[in-house]
């Protein structure tokens, strides 16, 4: 211990004397005072407050403790032992000479201006409007136009979106099996192809009605052409929105189909879709450029053949104005990244420069319906988690691809569900900085204003859940777009 006197005689640091203990092998001290006058060093401003606080406690327990001592001699002293008390500091004046020593600084945060940086792109996407008024040889109340974009999507402090994404919602000319969350929103139309498209326009808002002329498959009813365009020329009748006329995705019969229901809608520029490299696209080529229609590019997830097909298109006399290009949908879990990756290349490639890319971009988001997960009561597996409530799971999954490819360069996308379409349709108008049009009280009340706002109306819905699920789902028939890649495969 008297080396260690020593060393405390001159002054050491706190490690110096950890250090002296190990030499020694001291693992603990018992009744052992370490005295002496100690120099702290702040090298932090965040430790001062801690400190001032540790000291103003142990001042309030020193002068706690004198006082005790003083009051213990004039007991003891008694009245003949004059007890002189020192006079002591209190704790506030204490602290108050310990801030003087320390003052505290109020700690503001520097106002830092955020300026976006631009970016500057040489390409812009072309502009397609769909639908023709009266004044344009058409019958149509509205029209729809896509693209024109100068930037990524939604960098509006690059350049403003002009045309916000656009919804249109799926119709078929024949009741099909549907997952029951979208079977309960169509019961009373899906005798009816007409009633079908209205109610979605005038129920849940759809921007454009996409007929799917299904029957025509020679392996479900064999419909001709001919049947196939009066289905056309109702849906024309009973909606006045822009609409999207599909095949089957028959490669052998949906030229004539396409071509017939391009003629009896002559003049009303619709979507025809689609052309691709595995089928007769120069039959579907003329038959849009003869009676004044836009034409889908579709390919399959391969942006080399996508650029071969629009070269064939623009070959044969097609408008730049009048190609909207499908580069495939992939479902959420089942290659939306995939998808999401081939559009996000195709946008940028056409922003650079490429023109055989600068087209507006459909998404088939109606394929979130393929997966399994989407409209399935329950896991197969049954050690596997709860999956939940399937009517509100398959929106979701519709939801998610939606937005998903609306951040990769989406410009229309074809969508199943009406309550996933609007909540698609209403984000991407806020992202986009445009003003959502006011419903009608119907639609609201039908369709809860058309949003999956889970935090207001998470009860009522999984009571209709509940409801909705107390049978076994139904074989569901997947979209007709997957219908389509199951063929192409």
């Amino acid at each position: 211990m008297q080396e260690c006197e020593r060393e405390m005689a001159k002054k050491v640091r706190l490690e110096d004397i950890l250090k002296i203990l190990e030499r020694y092998d001291v693992l603990e001290l018992d009744g052992v005072e370490i005295r002496g006058d100690f120099d702290i060093e702040l090298t932090r401003r965040s430790a001062i407050p801690i400190l001032l606080n540790a000291l103003q406690q142990a001042l309030k327990e020193q002068v706690a403790a004198q006082g005790v001592r003083v009051m213990q001699g004039v007991v003891q002293g008694g009245a003949g032992v004059p007890v002189v008390a020192q006079p002591q500091t209190t704790a506030m004046e204490a602290t108050t000479e310990v801030e003087a020593v320390l003052p505290a600084e109020e700690e503001k945060l520097v106002p830092v201006e955020f300026s976006a940086k631009r970016e500057e792109w040489f390409g812009e996407i072309e502009e397609v409007t769909l639908g023709a008024t009266r004044s344009e040889g058409g019958t149509r109340a509205k029209t729809v136009t896509i693209g024109g974009e100068r930037a990524l999507p939604f960098y509006n402090f690059d350049a403003p979106m002009e045309h916000p994404p656009v919804i249109a919602v799926d119709c078929f000319d024949m009741p099909i099996p549907l997952a029951k969350a979208v079977r309960v929103m169509y019961e009373d139309v899906m005798e009816d192809a007409g009633e079908w498209a209205k109610k979605n326009v005038e129920v849940f808002k759809a921007d454009l009605v996409t007929i799917h002329l299904i029957s025509t498959d020679p392996l479900i009813k064999d419909t001709s052409p001919r049947e196939a365009a009066k289905t056309v020329e109702e849906v024309l009748q009973a909606v006045k929105v822009p609409i999207i006329i599909g095949g089957s995705g028959n490669p052998e019969k949906d030229p004539a189909v396409l071509e017939a229901a391009a003629e009896v809608a002559s003049g009303e520029r619709c979507l025809i879709a689609s052309a691709n490299l595995n089928m007769d696209y120069e039959r579907i080529a003329k038959a849009a450029i003869s009676h004044g229609h836009a034409v889908l590019s579709w390919t399959q997830l391969d942006i080399n053949q996508q650029k071969t097909l629009n070269r064939y298109l623009l070959k044969m006399g097609v408008p730049r104005k009048s190609i909207v290009i499908d580069p495939t949908t992939a479902a959420l879990g089942y290659g939306l990244d995939y998808a999401f990756t081939n559009i996000e290349r195709i946008r940028i490639s056409a922003l650079k420069g490429d023109s055989d890319l600068a087209f507006p971009i459909s998404c088939g988001v109606t394929n979130a319906w393929g997966a399994r997960e989407a409209w399935m009561k329950a896991s197969p597996i049954a050690e596997d988690s709860d999956w939940g409530p399937a009517s509100l799971r398959g929106p979701l999954y519709e939801i998610i691809t939606g937005l998903t490819l609306a951040l990769a360069g989406g410009d229309l996308f074809m969508m199943m569900h009406p309550k996933a379409a609007m909540t698609v349709r209403e984000v991407t108008r806020m992202l986009a900085s445009a003003d959502a049009e006011e419903g009608s009280g119907k639609g609201e009340r039908e369709c809860e204003s058309g949003r999956l706002d889970f935090l207001d109306r998470r009860r009522s819905m999984r009571m209709r859940c509940q409801e909705n699920e107390s049978e076994e789902s139904d074989g569901y028939l997947p979209t007709v777009a997957t219908h389509k890649l199951r063929r192409m495969r």
